[in-house]
């Protein structure tokens, strides 16, 4: 064999050893796990399945804890169909990632509309956008000329124009001809340049001044402020509902009531905020009806006109509306369903029913800082489990907070000495029942009931679930007795002044009562319309940006909206604290 074919096979071998590890090493970003995130959610966030994540993080499929670095499989490079994610290194900029990623500092930012100066940050994900011919160029502000073709990557810097400078004196200072400059800058005007404007100059020419590279390049600030939209007030509103109001048949009366009931109470926002001196365009649509499909909607000239759009039932409809929401750059309100895929990859979508890990996260938080001190009892429930899930993640999160509990079983002859005999003095004891049903509650009661007999003067409170406030009927004078709290996403008492209010209009309006539901449909409707239409007409195309400032008044819904990821939707994240007080009064704790 001779020496050439030798050393051939030695380079195949060797690159045949580098590029596998090259490849190995891309085919993975890391993510840190945040409060409510789930493997489901990532699954989702990252267009992955469960299977796709455990397999790089073993025993990932039992537990992940908020803080865990997992890694995520990173779709393959060469599939421009898909984006790929780059989760930020400490030191690096904006800039710094679309010279690496070859995209526009427009185009990243645009799939990022979650990235700010305060959160672009080490340990942060970003989506890179899919490249194009025309997006492989340069990411420099769009302030400074864009070539009007590819060119080749021969330039490393920029400069930022101070004010006096000249084509002349900067070339001078880079060591180059002015001719070099131009040639690189063919649209500027060299009679005149404005100051702040980046020019491009060649790397092979920079001068060294003082052992000093001679470099200027854009900031983060400069680069999202100048890359952000404009901020738009909107004239008057164009509105969608898209409900399934059922008008073409009699079938499922019950949730054709629940709709009809949830637009009434959404046409009253519309009315209060049109006597605020507001336009509202209202388009409404029966997706039941028979031409009234989803695709026949969407095709609407209309649709694409929208600011905003509220409604759907169920996943098949609501995927297709998002996918139109997001082609077109419209809000999408979604209010009903708990688990809305698309929020993870759609930035204009809302979720209003918060996904259950992101809801017992917050409950975990909010119990924490209200109990800490408490003497935690969880009563288990071997007839009705349904809430074990929760249980089980509120028992680890008390467990990462050094915060010891006690379990006992609730059993037919169960005694009050015995949950007595786990009970502090001088600490106010939380019991915790595994179920929140109708049953195990009226199996409970008459036992805590004993021990408050007992110990007039002990310090004891009972905690749990939402569905609780339907049974305010059977059991609102024990909850009083037992100092009963329960968490919610909804809630509102019927003797506050602005339900009482709300109540009066809804049937000034309608001739008829609320429907006794959980909840309560038209003041759901309500609550949401009146919130999105308020912040659209206060701050139009920049309410994004601003919704800590959207200031409203809930009747039942409370709102606080967080993006699930920079390129994604926003999740409704507001949970209450309920309690029924001995001294008989009812506290809605807001813990924001």
């Amino acid at each position: 064999m001779n020496i050439k074919r030798i050393a051939s096979l030695y380079i195949v071998g060797l690159c045949l050893y580098i590029f596998p590890t090259i490849a190995q090493e891309k085919s993975y970003f890391f993510h840190t796990v945040a409060k409510g995130e789930s493997l489901y959610s990532l699954a989702q966030t990252y267009n992955l399945s469960i299977e796709d994540i455990t397999r790089l993080n073993p025993g990932s499929e039992t537990q992940i804890n908020i803080g865990s670095v997992l890694k995520i499989p990173q779709h393959s490079s060469s599939n421009l169909t898909k984006p790929s994610f780059h989760t930020i290194e400490a030191g690096e900029t904006i800039y710094r990632i679309t010279q690496m990623y070859g995209v526009t500092a427009e185009a990243l930012i645009e799939a990022n509309p979650g990235i700010s100066t305060q959160n672009f940050k080490a340990g942060q994900v970003i989506s890179i956008p899919t490249r194009t011919i025309s997006s492989i160029t340069t990411s420099a502000p769009t302030s400074s000329p864009t070539p009007q073709e590819p060119k080749k990557q021969s330039w490393r810097e920029m400069h930022k124009v101070e004010k006096g400078e000249t084509v002349f004196s900067i070339a001078k200072m880079y060591n180059i001809t002015v001719e070099e400059l131009l040639a690189e800058n063919k649209d500027i005007n060299s009679d005149k340049l404005k100051k702040g404007t980046f020019l491009f100059i060649p790397e092979k020419q920079k001068k060294v001044v003082s052992q000093t590279i001679i470099t200027t390049t854009p900031s983060n600030e400069e680069l999202i402020n100048k890359n952000k939209p404009v901020p738009a007030q909107y004239q008057s509103l164009n509105v969608a509902v898209l409900l399934p109001f059922m008008t073409g048949g009699q079938e499922h009366q019950s949730e054709q009531m629940r709709m009809l009931e949830f637009y009434r109470g959404f046409l009253l926002a519309v009315d209060s905020i049109k006597s605020q001196g507001y336009s509202i365009n209202l388009y409404t649509y029966d997706t039941k009806e028979e031409s009234g499909s989803i695709e026949n909607i969407l095709s609407k000239l209309e649709m694409k006109r929208m600011h905003i759009i509220f409604g759907t039932v169920g996943n098949e409809e609501t995927n297709k509306v998002a996918a139109f929401a997001k082609a077109n750059k419209i809000r999408f309100v979604v209010p009903f369903s708990q688990r809305v895929d698309p929020v993870f990859n759609s930035p204009y979508l809302y979720q209003i029913n918060t996904p259950q890990s992101y809801l017992y996260s917050e409950v975990y938080e909010h119990f924490v800082r209200k109990f800490s001190q408490s003497n935690v009892i969880f009563i288990d429930t071997p007839a009705e489990r349904e809430k074990a899930e929760f249980v089980r993640g509120l028992k680890n999160e008390l467990k990462k907070q050094g915060i010891s509990y006690k379990v006992i079983t609730l059993e037919e002859n169960l005694k009050s000495s015995s949950l007595i005999a786990l009970m502090k003095d001088k600490t106010k004891n939380i019991f915790i029942p595994a179920s929140g049903n109708y049953k195990t509650l009226a199996s409970l009661m008459p036992v805590l009931i004993t021990i408050r007999e007992e110990l007039p003067v002990a310090d004891m409170a009972l905690f749990g679930y939402p569905e609780w406030q339907t049974y305010t009927k059977d059991f609102g004078n024990n909850f009083f007795l037992l100092n009963t709290f329960f968490y919610s996403s909804f809630y509102t008492n019927n003797i506050f002044p602005d339900a009482v209010r709300y109540a009066q209009n809804f049937k000034h309006w309608y001739k008829k009562d609320l429907a006794h539901t959980f909840p309560k449909y038209g003041m759901l409707g309500f609550d949401i319309g009146y919130y999105f239409l308020k912040g659209l007409t206060q701050f139009g195309s920049s309410m994004e940006s601003s919704l800590p400032q959207v200031q409203t008044t809930a009747i039942q819904t409370g709102f606080k909206f967080e993006r699930v990821n920079n390129w994604g939707g926003f999740i409704n994240k507001k949970v209450f604290f309920i309690n029924f007080t001995p001294q008989q009064e009812l506290i809605k704790l807001d813990f924001d």
